[in-house]
This record gives C-alpha cells, structure tokens and sequence, in this order.
C-alpha cells in the first residue's frame, strides 16, 4: 500500500510540472506572437520607413557656380574638371584610423603637409558633409592608382568635381574676389538663417569671400539638387530611383574691361595705390584697381600657412582692397570741389581775385604755397590751374566747416557710394556735428576755426576712398548727375535670360551750368598749361585733370617736409583726378600711387595712358611701361600700340603680384 501510494505522489506532481511548462510555452508563443504583432502591425510604418532609410539614400548635387567675365566676353572665374581625393572618416573607421589612412595613401599619391593640415582643419570644423577632401587636382595616373587600391582603402573615394579657377591669375582680384571653405561663423550664420537656404548650400563646401564672388553669392551660388539613390550596407550607391538636377548659378557680366585692368596693373608695377575709372554717363566701372595685387587660386583650396603669412604679414597689405577701404586725404584734386561749393553756395565768384603771396596767416599760424611761391593776383581759374593753396585756405576760412560739408557731401563724400562691393568705407568729410560725435572730452569734440584751413587743400580731417573721389569727378563730369558706381552689367541665368541689377536712382545736383563749366575749363587748363602740361603734351584729346599730393603723416610745425628725410612708407601720396573729353566726358578717373610724391609724377601719368587707352585704343610701349612704373615718364615714349593688338597675357606678370604657389 505505501508504494502505491508513493507512485501516485509522484505522478501528481509530474502533472503539475508540465502542466507549468506547458503554460510556461504557451506564455514563450503568446509574448512572440504579442511582440510580432507590435513590430509588424504596430510599428510597421515606422520600422518600414527605417528599413527603406538604409537602403535608399537621398544624396545632394551641388549645383555649378556661374562664370564671371567682363564686358567683352573675357572670362575671370570659371570651373575647373578636377579629380579630388575625399575621405568619409565615419566609413573609415573613426577619428583614430585616419592617420595611418593618410599615411597609406601618401603612399600612393603625394599628399604634402599642407594638404594633411587642410584636412585635419576641415575635420574640426564640423562639417555637414561625412566626405572631406584630402587632395585636389588630382592628374589621371594618380586617379588611376588610387582606383586600383580602393579596395583596400574604406572611406576613401575619387570624385570627379568642378573647382574654381581664376585665368587671369591676381589681375582685378580684389574686385572678382575669391571663393574658399565655410568657416564656423558662415555655417552658424546658414544655420540661423532660413532652412531653404541652409538646404541649398547641403553638399556645397565653398563660398564666396570677397568681391564680387561675395556680394553677389546668392546669384552665383545656384540651387542645390538631389539624388535619390539604392544603395549596400557598405553605402556604395548601386542605382539611381529619382533625381532633380542642380540648377547652375547665374553669370555674371562686368561693366570693366580686363585687359585695361591688366595695363593699370602693370603701370603701377611694385607700388601700392589704386586706381578707379567711371563711364559719368550711367556709372558703369570701367577699371578698379587696387595695388599690390594677390593670386585668388591660392585660397580655392584653403590657403597654406606659409601663403597665409606672406599676404597677411606684407607691409604693403596686398589683401587690402584700397580702391574702396583705403582712405587718403585728397589733397589738391579737392580744389575744383571747392570751388564749385564756393561758385554754388554764392561765397566766392570765379572772376574774384585773391592776392597769393605765398603765405597765409590765420591767428598766430603761417599757411604756406608750396615751396612758398607767390603767385600774386589770382582767380578762381588761375587757382585751379596753377594750385594756389593760398587762394582755398582764404575760400575755406570765409565758408567755414559746416557749409563745406553741406556743400560737398551731396558729392559723395565721407559716405558710401553704393557700389555693388562688400566692405567699402565711408571716409571722413568734417564737420562739428561729426567731431562732437566722433571724440569724447568736450576739448576733443570743440571744433576750433584754425582746424578748417587745411580743411581747403584736402588736407585736416578729409580723409576719402578713391572710389569717392572718382564718383565725385564723374558727378562734376556729368554736370551735377549722378549714378551709382557698378560693377555688374548683367546677369545672366542658367536658362539665358538676361537682367540688369536693380540700381537706386539718384537725384541730380542743382549745378548751374555756368559754374559747371567754369570749373570744367579750369580743370582743362591744368592739362593744358598747369601742373600737369607735361604729362599731356601732344594728347589727341582735350582732358581736364588736377594734380594732388597729400601727407600720408603729420609734420610737425616749425619744419619743412623733406622726402629724403622720411621713410618710404611715410612720404606723401601722389594724386590725380581726370576727366575726358572735356566737352563731353566719358570717363572720369582718380588715382593715387601711395609715397610717390607729386601728383605730376607718378599718378598723373598713369592717368595719362589710361585715357589714352579708353579714347584712343592705344597701348604704350614696353619702354614707357618701364618708365611709368619707375615714376620717371611725363608724355609717352616710343610708339604706342593698338590696343586690339595686344593680348591680356602680354600685359599679365607685373612686379608686386603676390601670387606664391600653394604648398
């Protein structure tokens, strides 16, 4: 009996195991089945969408970025086909892989310690895009070799890509500008900005960084397309499901002529300065030239360190742009400025005779002439052609410094003029408005009645662009009307539609005629008789001008400025204002060459052989080139040549180009 017993205890509890294990299983099936159902009905579209996401990838296509040439046709900023040489650090393995990476394929390529610098910057930098180039401008065979490794070599891809070329090399850089790699403050700025535009620059590393590249980045730029694409687990794209191609940015057509961009460089040679031609008829720029000049190749790629350095550090800033940031005292070329205030404010009539003795005396202080010659009785005529600074200092101290700045500033000065450039500088025209606001004891901001003198000669506080100085020439030029200085003629989109840039208008002067011409004759009289005969002996042409020599330091009172006594860097600018033909002009022109002394010597004559270009179509011969840019030509030497004869390379390689290769 006690067995039996034992047996049945045994088959009970048996039972109650597997009736645990059974329902143990059921539970196993029912928590798969519950899990089936939450993944596949549940969850099945937002599962289905991932599982589609890392099969289909949504690639950018950057669009091309539209040319830039000037207004015959010659191009200043196209694409370049190129192999690159890209690294996606994510599909390489990680930050730590890099460098024996790169290390492999210095094996296979030349990648110099530039290009690992370059590369090592844009990693930190954060891009959006995982392929960060390593080499550009790769040659066939190197594209050759690094396709036959890329097996062997994860993250590491060849692309064909359009980059950025400048022909002309430095000629008109610091108007064409250049483009270069999104720094940190430009991404932060796309990504504060609106998302469509943030979408359009996904794919695109470069942007543009000065000059017309910049200010017009928009037009240039395009729209950005995309590419809907099957790809592996490994990411290599294996077919195309959809697309929309990238629309090609807009060109841009200039209102300056390149080859005599090429010749105003060339003029200058090694000398800084700068230089701006104005058509006064519509305000179309036809040269804007700023010296030295630099090579805007060097930063398509991201610049060297050593290159860097060399532009950054010059004492002779070749990245200053100084037709519209630098600023100069327009010494005697404000003359005829004056005197159409005094003619328009009624404080002085032309035929009003001045004695110049040689000296003027305001209080217990001695204004001098230049060299102290007197020139006895002068008009305003005689004052403009022989440049009496007696006659201005007698005229500034009867209009005072308010009715100055009122007068001149409808001209252009101390503001912007508008120009379709990023950067430009607004100068200084004086008034006491102006000194009270720019100074902060009240012994700084009081305006004291000696200050305005010198303020006649374009000297004191007169400090402008020459883009300021050429734009007022031109208004004079063109009786009083004014246009907005450009550089875009048109711009033409991808589809060839063709627009103007909208242009603000501007309202006119009330110049009288009279005193418009007075002034005119004057100016012509400089050319013609004045300071400046020399230069334009035997012009086929009737021009109007005014030289200018402006202190580029203070001298101190009680002593006499001596050129020999002071360093390059501090002896005073050479100016020259221009306008063509007097009777109707157009062109209009001012130029400064920086530490060159007397406007007669070293601007006027490049002024000379500008309009001898634009009116004549003439070229000067190698000698007259040679000495022009040593400061030793009056009238042109040898025999010039037709413009149409001589090519922009011909011109192209002068001294002070800046244009070091990328390490």
């Amino acid at each position: 009996m006690t067995e039996l017993r034992d047996v049945e205890t045994e088959l009970d509890r048996l039972r109650a195991r597997l009736l645990v294990a059974a329902l143990a299983v059921l539970l196993g099936f029912a928590l798969v089945a519950a899990r089936l159902a939450w993944l596949q009905v549940v969850r099945h579209d937002e599962l289905a969408t991932r599982a589609e996401a890392n099969r289909i990838a949504v690639l950018p296509l950057p669009p091309d970025r539209g040319l830039v040439v000037d207004r015959h046709g010659v191009v200043l900023a196209n694409n370049e086909a190129a192999y690159t040489l890209e690294v996606t650090p994510s599909a390489a393995g990680g930050a730590r892989e890099l460098d024996p990476l790169v290390d492999k394929l210095a094996q296979i390529v030349d990648i110099t310690p530039g290009d690992r610098r370059r590369f090592r910057r844009a990693l930190e930098e954060g891009k959006r895009l995982d392929s960060i180039p390593l080499r550009t401008r790769l040659d066939d065979a190197e594209a050759a070799r690094l396709a036959v490794q890329r097996w062997r070599l994860p993250g590491v891809d060849v692309q064909a890509r359009l980059l950025r070329h400048y022909p002309l090399g430095a000629t008109a850089s610091h108007l064409i500008g250049y483009i270069g790699r999104i720094n940190e403050a430009e991404k932060r700025a796309l990504e504060d900005g609106p998302e469509e535009v943030l979408a359009n620059y996904r794919g695109t590393q470069v942007i543009g960084k000065l000059g017309i590249e910049q200010h017009y980045e928009d037009a240039l730029h395009g729209a950005t397309g995309f590419a809907q694409v099957e790809q592996t687990a490994g990411g290599r794209a294996v077919r195309e499901l959809r697309s929309q191609p990238p629309r090609r940015g807009d060109s841009l057509e200039l209102t300056v002529d390149a080859k005599l961009q090429a010749l105003v460089e060339r003029l200058f040679g090694d000398r800084r300065g700068a230089l701006v031609a104005i058509d006064p008829r519509n305000g179309e720029l036809l040269a804007l030239v700023s010296m030295p000049t630099f090579d805007p190749n060097l930063f398509v790629d991201g610049i060297d360190a050593e290159s860097w350095r060399e532009l950054n550090e010059s004492i002779d800033r070749p990245l200053l742009n100084r037709a519209i940031r630098g600023t100069y005292p327009p010494g005697s070329t404000y003359k005829p400025f004056m005197a159409i205030a005094a003619l328009t404010s009624g404080k002085r009539r032309a035929d009003t005779v001045i004695h110049d003795g040689g000296r003027f005396t305001f209080g217990n202080r001695v204004f001098r002439n230049h060299g102290e010659h007197a020139l006895g009785p002068t008009d305003m005529t005689r004052s403009i052609v022989k440049s009496s600074n007696v006659y201005y200092y007698s005229l500034a101290a009867e209009m005072g410094v308010d009715l100055i700045h009122d007068q001149l500033a409808p001209f252009g000065f101390g503001q912007r003029t508008g120009i379709d450039l990023t950067g430009e500088l607004t100068g200084v025209l004086p008034s006491t408005r102006w000194k009270r606001e720019t100074y902060r004891t009240p012994e700084q901001q009081r305006w004291y009645p000696g200050e305005t003198i010198s303020l006649g000669i374009g000297q004191g506080y007169n400090s402008f662009t020459i883009l300021q100085l050429a734009h007022a020439t031109a208004t004079l030029a063109a009786g009083g009307q004014r246009r907005v200085p450009h550089l875009v003629r048109t711009i033409v989109g991808a589809d060839g539609s063709r627009r103007e840039p909208a242009l603000p208008a501007l309202d006119p002067l009330a110049l009288d005629p009279k005193h418009v011409r007075t002034v005119l004759e004057a100016m012509e009289g400089v050319a013609r008789e004045g300071t400046s005969a020399r230069v334009f002996a035997g012009a086929a042409y009737r021009s109007g001008g005014k030289t200018g020599t402006a202190q580029a330091v203070a001298i101190r009172a009680g002593t006499r400025y001596d050129a020999a006594k002071l360093a390059e860097h501090q002896r005073d600018h050479s100016l020259y204002i221009a306008l063509a033909p007097v009777d109707a002009p157009q062109v209009a022109v001012a130029a400064v060459v920086e530490n060159a002394g007397f406007g007669a010597v070293a601007a006027a004559p490049i002024v000379r052989r500008v309009l001898d270009y634009l009116l004549l179509g003439q070229v000067p011969s190698e000698e007259d080139i040679a000495l022009t840019q040593r400061g030793l030509a009056a009238a042109p030497t040898g025999t010039p040549r037709r413009a149409d004869e001589v090519s922009i390379e011909a011109l192209i390689g002068a001294p002070g180009m800046l244009a070091a290769a990328a390490e």
